[in-house]
Protein backbone atom coordinates (compact mmCIF):
# COMPACT_ATOMS: atom_id res chain seq x y z
CA UNK A 1 0.00 0.00 0.00
CA UNK A 2 1.25 3.68 -1.07
CA UNK A 3 0.39 6.47 0.86
CA UNK A 4 -0.01 10.11 -1.32
CA UNK A 5 -0.88 13.42 -0.60
CA UNK A 6 -4.16 14.39 -2.55
CA UNK A 7 -4.61 18.40 -2.85
CA UNK A 8 -7.10 20.53 -3.58
CA UNK A 9 -5.69 23.97 -3.86
CA UNK A 10 -8.26 25.55 -2.65
CA UNK A 11 -8.64 29.30 -2.01
CA UNK A 12 -9.80 30.53 1.61
CA UNK A 13 -11.09 33.52 2.23
CA UNK A 14 -8.29 35.02 3.04
CA UNK A 15 -5.61 34.10 0.11
CA UNK A 16 -5.21 35.21 -2.95
CA UNK A 17 -5.68 32.56 -5.90
CA UNK A 18 -1.88 32.81 -6.10
CA UNK A 19 -1.13 31.87 -2.60
CA UNK A 20 -3.66 29.05 -2.84
CA UNK A 21 -1.25 27.55 -5.73
CA UNK A 22 1.91 29.07 -4.16
CA UNK A 23 0.65 26.84 -1.08
CA UNK A 24 -0.40 23.86 -2.61
CA UNK A 25 3.00 23.48 -4.21
CA UNK A 26 4.30 23.81 -1.03
CA UNK A 27 2.28 20.76 0.39
CA UNK A 28 3.40 19.03 -2.35
CA UNK A 29 7.39 19.15 -1.37
CA UNK A 30 6.85 18.42 2.26
CA UNK A 31 5.16 15.49 1.13
CA UNK A 32 8.39 14.55 -0.60
CA UNK A 33 10.63 15.35 2.42
CA UNK A 34 8.07 13.55 4.78
CA UNK A 35 8.23 9.94 2.86
CA UNK A 36 5.23 9.89 0.96
CA UNK A 37 5.02 7.81 -2.29
CA UNK A 38 3.55 10.52 -4.48
CA UNK A 39 0.61 13.66 -4.69
CA UNK A 40 -2.20 13.68 -6.62
CA UNK A 41 -3.50 17.05 -7.83
CA UNK A 42 -7.00 18.36 -8.52
CA UNK A 43 -8.79 20.12 -11.14
CA UNK A 44 -11.31 22.76 -11.74
CA UNK A 45 -12.62 25.22 -13.56
CA UNK A 46 -13.96 29.04 -12.48
CA UNK A 47 -14.39 28.10 -8.58
CA UNK A 48 -12.69 28.53 -5.46
CA UNK A 49 -12.67 24.95 -4.12
CA UNK A 50 -9.94 24.44 -6.22
CA UNK A 51 -8.10 27.18 -8.27
CA UNK A 52 -5.43 24.64 -10.13
CA UNK A 53 -7.49 24.63 -13.86
CA UNK A 54 -4.84 22.04 -15.22
CA UNK A 55 -3.55 19.28 -12.80
CA UNK A 56 -1.06 18.15 -15.36
CA UNK A 57 0.47 21.54 -15.99
CA UNK A 58 0.73 21.51 -11.78
CA UNK A 59 2.11 17.79 -12.09
CA UNK A 60 4.85 18.91 -14.83
CA UNK A 61 5.61 21.91 -12.21
CA UNK A 62 6.14 19.56 -9.16
CA UNK A 63 7.76 16.55 -11.07
CA UNK A 64 10.63 19.00 -11.88
CA UNK A 65 11.09 20.17 -8.30
CA UNK A 66 10.85 17.10 -6.87
CA UNK A 67 13.37 13.84 -7.40
CA UNK A 68 11.95 10.59 -6.03
CA UNK A 69 7.35 10.77 -5.60
CA UNK A 70 4.93 10.06 -8.34
CA UNK A 71 2.74 13.06 -9.84
CA UNK A 72 -0.78 12.34 -10.56
CA UNK A 73 -3.50 13.93 -12.02
CA UNK A 74 -7.24 13.71 -9.52
CA UNK A 75 -8.60 14.27 -12.33
CA UNK A 76 -8.02 16.07 -15.51
CA UNK A 77 -11.28 16.92 -16.27
CA UNK A 78 -12.13 14.48 -20.23
CA UNK A 79 -15.15 16.27 -21.44
CA UNK A 80 -13.19 19.61 -21.36
CA UNK A 81 -10.47 18.91 -23.77
CA UNK A 82 -9.66 16.52 -26.75
CA UNK A 83 -8.18 13.17 -25.84
CA UNK A 84 -5.09 13.30 -28.22
CA UNK A 85 -4.25 16.80 -26.48
CA UNK A 86 -4.07 15.24 -22.93
CA UNK A 87 -2.73 12.08 -24.31
CA UNK A 88 -0.04 13.75 -25.99
CA UNK A 89 0.63 15.36 -22.47
CA UNK A 90 0.76 12.64 -20.65
CA UNK A 91 3.23 10.54 -22.83
CA UNK A 92 5.99 13.59 -22.16
CA UNK A 93 5.24 13.83 -19.02
CA UNK A 94 6.13 10.14 -18.51
CA UNK A 95 9.07 10.68 -20.81
CA UNK A 96 10.55 13.61 -19.28
CA UNK A 97 9.84 12.49 -15.46
CA UNK A 98 11.18 9.12 -15.72
CA UNK A 99 8.04 6.86 -15.35
CA UNK A 100 6.69 9.14 -12.49
CA UNK A 101 3.65 10.74 -14.02
CA UNK A 102 0.29 9.27 -12.91
CA UNK A 103 -2.75 10.39 -15.28
CA UNK A 104 -6.32 10.26 -13.44
CA UNK A 105 -9.26 11.26 -15.58
CA UNK A 106 -12.61 12.26 -15.04
CA UNK A 107 -15.99 12.81 -16.38
CA UNK A 108 -16.46 16.31 -15.13
CA UNK A 109 -19.99 17.86 -14.65
CA UNK A 110 -22.77 19.55 -16.27
CA UNK A 111 -20.58 22.95 -15.73
CA UNK A 112 -19.90 26.40 -17.77
CA UNK A 113 -16.87 24.96 -18.89
CA UNK A 114 -18.44 23.09 -21.55
CA UNK A 115 -19.72 26.22 -22.64
CA UNK A 116 -15.95 28.14 -22.64
CA UNK A 117 -14.55 25.33 -24.05
CA UNK A 118 -16.70 24.87 -26.90
CA UNK A 119 -17.42 20.74 -26.17
CA UNK A 120 -20.83 21.22 -25.29
CA UNK A 121 -23.83 19.39 -22.86
CA UNK A 122 -23.23 16.08 -25.46
CA UNK A 123 -19.75 15.71 -24.58
CA UNK A 124 -20.15 15.43 -20.79
CA UNK A 125 -23.53 13.54 -21.13
CA UNK A 126 -22.40 10.39 -24.22
CA UNK A 127 -18.79 10.98 -24.93
CA UNK A 128 -16.45 10.15 -22.12
CA UNK A 129 -16.50 6.43 -23.72
CA UNK A 130 -15.59 7.62 -27.01
CA UNK A 131 -12.92 9.84 -25.04
CA UNK A 132 -11.66 6.89 -23.32
CA UNK A 133 -11.11 4.67 -25.84
CA UNK A 134 -9.00 7.28 -27.78
CA UNK A 135 -7.03 7.66 -25.02
CA UNK A 136 -6.60 4.30 -23.97
CA UNK A 137 -5.48 3.70 -27.60
CA UNK A 138 -2.78 6.54 -27.72
CA UNK A 139 -1.48 5.57 -24.56
CA UNK A 140 -1.29 1.62 -25.34
CA UNK A 141 2.40 2.31 -27.17
CA UNK A 142 0.88 1.44 -30.43
CA UNK A 143 2.97 3.14 -33.62
CA UNK A 144 -0.21 5.19 -34.80
CA UNK A 145 -3.95 5.85 -33.76
CA UNK A 146 -7.01 6.59 -35.64
CA UNK A 147 -10.20 7.97 -34.23
CA UNK A 148 -13.60 6.55 -33.86
CA UNK A 149 -17.21 7.96 -34.01
CA UNK A 150 -17.05 11.19 -32.13
CA UNK A 151 -13.35 11.97 -32.89
CA UNK A 152 -12.94 11.05 -36.56
CA UNK A 153 -9.40 11.43 -37.51
CA UNK A 154 -6.95 9.41 -40.23
CA UNK A 155 -4.20 7.15 -38.58
CA UNK A 156 -1.72 8.99 -37.70
CA UNK A 157 1.57 8.80 -35.80
CA UNK A 158 1.80 8.95 -32.11
CA UNK A 159 4.75 10.68 -31.17
CA UNK A 160 5.94 10.75 -28.44
CA UNK A 161 5.49 7.25 -28.26
CA UNK A 162 5.19 5.62 -25.37
CA UNK A 163 7.84 3.13 -24.35
CA UNK A 164 5.42 0.71 -22.67
CA UNK A 165 2.11 0.95 -21.97
CA UNK A 166 0.84 4.12 -19.50
CA UNK A 167 -1.76 3.54 -16.85
CA UNK A 168 -4.85 5.62 -16.73
CA UNK A 169 -6.88 5.79 -13.20
CA UNK A 170 -10.67 6.90 -14.10
CA UNK A 171 -12.80 8.57 -11.09
CA UNK A 172 -15.77 6.73 -10.92
CA UNK A 173 -18.97 8.14 -8.94
CA UNK A 174 -21.48 5.56 -10.42
CA UNK A 175 -21.63 1.97 -11.91
CA UNK A 176 -21.70 3.12 -15.32
CA UNK A 177 -18.44 4.50 -15.18
CA UNK A 178 -16.96 1.61 -12.63
CA UNK A 179 -17.93 -0.57 -15.50
CA UNK A 180 -16.23 1.42 -18.44
CA UNK A 181 -13.13 0.84 -16.57
CA UNK A 182 -13.73 -2.23 -16.04
CA UNK A 183 -14.19 -3.14 -19.06
CA UNK A 184 -10.31 -1.62 -20.58
CA UNK A 185 -8.83 -2.67 -17.41
CA UNK A 186 -8.24 0.65 -15.98
CA UNK A 187 -7.51 1.13 -12.62
CA UNK A 188 -10.59 3.47 -9.93
CA UNK A 189 -10.17 6.44 -8.67
CA UNK A 190 -12.30 6.46 -5.64
CA UNK A 191 -13.80 9.69 -3.73
CA UNK A 192 -13.77 11.21 -0.18
CA UNK A 193 -17.36 11.24 -0.34
CA UNK A 194 -17.95 7.15 -0.56
CA UNK A 195 -17.71 5.03 2.57
CA UNK A 196 -15.90 1.96 2.99
CA UNK A 197 -18.95 -0.37 2.39
CA UNK A 198 -20.22 1.62 -0.86
CA UNK A 199 -16.84 1.22 -2.25
CA UNK A 200 -16.61 -1.79 -1.47
CA UNK A 201 -19.31 -2.79 -3.48
CA UNK A 202 -18.59 -0.74 -6.37
CA UNK A 203 -14.99 -2.47 -6.58
CA UNK A 204 -16.85 -5.83 -6.39
CA UNK A 205 -18.44 -4.52 -9.66
CA UNK A 206 -14.92 -3.79 -10.99
CA UNK A 207 -13.87 -6.97 -10.48
CA UNK A 208 -16.66 -8.97 -11.96
CA UNK A 209 -17.14 -6.86 -14.71
CA UNK A 210 -13.03 -6.78 -15.64
CA UNK A 211 -13.13 -10.86 -15.04
CA UNK A 212 -15.41 -10.86 -18.18
CA UNK A 213 -13.49 -9.07 -20.52
CA UNK A 214 -10.77 -10.81 -20.19
CA UNK A 215 -8.73 -8.35 -16.98
CA UNK A 216 -7.32 -9.80 -14.06
CA UNK A 217 -8.88 -7.89 -11.70
CA UNK A 218 -5.89 -8.62 -9.02
CA UNK A 219 -3.57 -6.68 -11.54
CA UNK A 220 -5.67 -2.97 -10.69
CA UNK A 221 -3.61 -0.57 -8.62
CA UNK A 222 -6.83 1.45 -7.63
CA UNK A 223 -6.69 4.64 -5.80
CA UNK A 224 -8.90 5.74 -2.66
CA UNK A 225 -9.28 9.28 -1.45
CA UNK A 226 -9.99 10.28 2.05
CA UNK A 227 -9.79 13.12 4.19
CA UNK A 228 -6.90 12.60 6.99
CA UNK A 229 -6.69 15.30 9.72
CA UNK A 230 -4.54 13.97 13.03
CA UNK A 231 -4.04 15.83 16.56
CA UNK A 232 -3.85 14.79 19.75
CA UNK A 233 -7.35 13.46 20.56
CA UNK A 234 -10.11 13.26 18.76
CA UNK A 235 -12.00 15.71 19.52
CA UNK A 236 -9.40 17.96 18.86
CA UNK A 237 -8.82 16.88 14.90
CA UNK A 238 -13.08 17.02 14.65
CA UNK A 239 -12.96 20.38 15.76
CA UNK A 240 -10.15 21.55 13.50
CA UNK A 241 -12.06 19.76 10.47
CA UNK A 242 -15.30 21.68 11.37
CA UNK A 243 -13.52 24.96 11.86
CA UNK A 244 -11.60 24.76 8.86
CA UNK A 245 -13.45 22.67 5.88
CA UNK A 246 -16.77 24.36 5.55
CA UNK A 247 -15.43 27.53 4.16
CA UNK A 248 -13.47 25.41 1.27
CA UNK A 249 -16.61 23.17 0.12
CA UNK A 250 -18.84 26.18 0.60
CA UNK A 251 -16.59 26.78 -2.84
CA UNK A 252 -18.69 23.88 -4.74
CA UNK A 253 -21.61 26.36 -4.59
CA UNK A 254 -20.16 28.50 -7.10
CA UNK A 255 -20.46 25.79 -9.89
CA UNK A 256 -22.57 27.36 -12.79
CA UNK A 257 -24.84 24.51 -14.48
CA UNK A 258 -24.59 24.94 -18.69
CA UNK A 259 -28.42 24.67 -18.80
CA UNK A 260 -28.55 27.73 -16.49
CA UNK A 261 -31.00 25.11 -14.19
CA UNK A 262 -29.80 26.02 -10.03
CA UNK A 263 -26.86 23.32 -8.97
CA UNK A 264 -28.34 21.10 -6.02
CA UNK A 265 -27.84 22.37 -2.58
CA UNK A 266 -26.03 20.55 -0.32
CA UNK A 267 -26.25 20.54 4.01
CA UNK A 268 -22.48 21.52 3.82
CA UNK A 269 -21.75 20.80 7.94
CA UNK A 270 -24.06 17.25 7.72
CA UNK A 271 -21.19 16.95 4.68
CA UNK A 272 -18.42 17.24 7.32
CA UNK A 273 -19.62 15.75 10.05
CA UNK A 274 -20.04 12.39 7.55
CA UNK A 275 -16.44 13.22 6.49
CA UNK A 276 -15.37 13.03 9.80
CA UNK A 277 -17.25 9.56 10.80
CA UNK A 278 -15.74 8.20 7.52
CA UNK A 279 -12.04 8.92 7.36
CA UNK A 280 -9.45 9.30 9.47
CA UNK A 281 -10.16 12.07 11.44
CA UNK A 282 -8.67 12.02 15.21
CA UNK A 283 -6.13 11.16 17.44
CA UNK A 284 -3.39 9.14 15.41
CA UNK A 285 -4.68 5.73 16.85
CA UNK A 286 -8.21 6.69 15.53
CA UNK A 287 -6.67 7.78 12.05
CA UNK A 288 -4.72 4.00 12.22
CA UNK A 289 -7.29 2.48 12.18
CA UNK A 290 -9.39 4.33 9.95
CA UNK A 291 -6.58 3.65 7.67
CA UNK A 292 -6.15 -0.11 8.15
CA UNK A 293 -9.87 0.05 7.36
CA UNK A 294 -8.90 1.57 3.88
CA UNK A 295 -6.08 -0.21 3.12
CA UNK A 296 -7.83 -3.49 3.61
CA UNK A 297 -10.21 -2.14 0.40
CA UNK A 298 -9.48 -4.88 -2.50
CA UNK A 299 -7.64 -4.16 -5.30
CA UNK A 300 -6.92 -0.51 -3.61
CA UNK A 301 -2.88 0.35 -4.05
CA UNK A 302 -2.69 3.75 -3.42
CA UNK A 303 -4.59 5.78 -0.54
CA UNK A 304 -4.56 9.60 -1.71
CA UNK A 305 -4.51 11.84 2.09
CA UNK A 306 -6.48 14.96 1.58
CA UNK A 307 -4.65 17.10 4.28
CA UNK A 308 -5.80 20.80 3.57
CA UNK A 309 -9.26 20.22 5.22
CA UNK A 310 -7.83 22.21 8.51
CA UNK A 311 -6.76 25.24 6.21
CA UNK A 312 -3.65 27.47 6.77
CA UNK A 313 -0.71 26.98 5.57
CA UNK A 314 1.71 25.86 8.87
CA UNK A 315 -1.44 23.57 10.26
CA UNK A 316 -1.75 21.80 6.95
CA UNK A 317 1.99 21.33 7.26
CA UNK A 318 2.32 20.02 10.08
CA UNK A 319 -0.83 17.37 9.26
CA UNK A 320 1.39 15.98 6.57
CA UNK A 321 4.05 15.46 9.14
CA UNK A 322 2.21 14.46 11.58
CA UNK A 323 0.23 11.86 9.67
CA UNK A 324 3.58 10.56 8.00
CA UNK A 325 5.35 10.34 11.70
CA UNK A 326 2.34 9.16 14.24
CA UNK A 327 0.35 7.52 11.73
CA UNK A 328 1.82 5.76 8.29
CA UNK A 329 4.90 5.51 10.51
CA UNK A 330 6.64 6.28 7.24
CA UNK A 331 10.35 6.44 8.21
CA UNK A 332 10.25 2.63 7.90
CA UNK A 333 8.82 2.42 4.10
CA UNK A 334 10.29 0.27 1.90
CA UNK A 335 12.98 1.17 -0.56
CA UNK A 336 10.68 1.01 -3.27
CA UNK A 337 8.03 4.32 -1.64
CA UNK A 338 5.32 1.74 -0.16
CA UNK A 339 4.55 0.61 3.27
CA UNK A 340 2.98 -1.56 5.30
CA UNK A 341 -0.57 0.00 6.97
CA UNK A 342 -2.08 -1.82 9.75
CA UNK A 343 -3.97 -0.75 12.43
CA UNK A 344 -0.70 -0.69 14.60
CA UNK A 345 0.59 1.33 11.97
Amino acid sequence: MRAHVFLLAGRRSDASHGEALGDAHRYGMAAERAGYAGVWVAEHHFISYGVCPSAITFAAHLLGATSRITVGTAACILSDRHPVALAEEAALLDELSGGRFRLGVGRGGPWVDLEVFGTGLDRYREGFADSVDVLARWLSGAPSVAGNGRFPFRPVRVVPRPRRPIGIWVAATSVATVELAARHGMSLLLGMHAGISEKVELLDRYARVAARHGHDPGRAAHASAHLAHVEDADELAALAVRSGLPALLAGVREYVRVDGSPAPERDLDGYVERLIEIHPVGSPGRCRAAIARAAALPGVRHLLLMVEAAGGRERTVRNIDRLAVDVLRLPSARADGSTVLTAGG
